[in-house]
């Protein structure tokens, strides 16, 4: 039998659809990253599993070759996580390998998908865009980060936790203020909340923290955003190599010239 990775609600339990019901009843076993979140789930669609049995980060070795030997046997098993398409920044990589490795067919059941909702509701879709998971938590990775989406042609989504987001808004307002963001709280539940804005505007507006899931999508950069002066950032270089610090360089340049601070700051890096 196939193991069967099946998507779950992301927040509105009616939000999944009849496939993955009738795979749930079907299961021989249904590995859940929290069985009491899942069981809510079945409880609310009134799915009698034979049997949850709990696969998450801290088990997932351990489970995987209990797994395959009950799919070799020809058992069926059902993969969920809490919410949302498994194995996408939640547990499963590891068994989906080894399933493909060992020959097992992989069957995906379609659903919600968090990443996606929010860039719909964000206002800032287009051809495409790109997922990077969950934010940096430490301040150089952030700023790395910010460094890439310079000249990013595609919006960008993120997760990230409502304890961490004015860290993180803080901290791209910093180096992009005036980039396109959308902070979407609770997608598909009862307080589900979009915000839109600046990264300067939505820093301020959260600068007292957030509740809730947090999906955040930062938007393209501008056309030509990014570009710097040849000669401006040469100024800079001569400036720091003369002993001027480089912050104090960057300002100069960027009153004298017009380019952007943070642009000259980090091109001469």
């Amino acid at each position: 039998m196939p193991l069967a990775v099946c998507a779950t609600p992301i927040g509105n339990l009616d939000d999944v659809t009849l496939r993955v019901l009738q795979e749930l009843r079907d299961a021989d076993v249904v590995l859940c990253e929290d069985t009491r979140h899942t069981q809510a789930l079945l409880a609310r669609h009134d799915v009698r599993a034979r049997q949850l049995l709990s696969h998450h980060r801290h088990n997932e070795a351990r489970r995987t070759e209990e797994i395959l030997t009950r799919l070799r046997a020809g058992e069926r098993v059902a993969l969920v996580s809490d919410a949302g398409i498994p194995v996408v920044n939640d547990p499963g990589a590891r068994l989906v390998r080894a399933a493909v490795e060992a020959g097992i067919e992989v069957s995906v059941l379609p659903g919600a998908s968090a990443v996606e909702t929010a860039l719909v509701a964000s206002g800032l879709a287009g051809d495409g865009y790109r997922f990077v998971g969950w934010l940096p938590r430490r301040e150089p990775e952030r700023v790395a980060l910010w460094r890439e989406l310079a000249t990013a042609d595609a919006p960008v989504v993120a997760f990230e936790s409502p304890r961490r987001l004015h860290a993180s808004l803080a901290s791209l307002a910093a180096v992009h203020p005036d980039r396109p963001v959308a902070v979407c709280r609770e997608l598909t539940k009862r307080y589900e909340d979009v915000v839109r804005g600046t990264a300067a505007e939505l820093e301020r507006r959260f600068a007292t923290g957030a509740r809730g899931e947090v999906t955040v999508v930062i938007g393209p950069a501008r056309p030509g955003a990014g570009a710097v002066d040849p000669l401006a950032a040469e100024a800079v270089t001569e400036l720091v190599d003369a002993g001027v610090p480089r912050r104090v360089a960057a300002d100069v340049v960027a009153r004298l010239t017009g380019a952007s601070r943070n642009a000259l700051y980090r091109v001469t890096l």
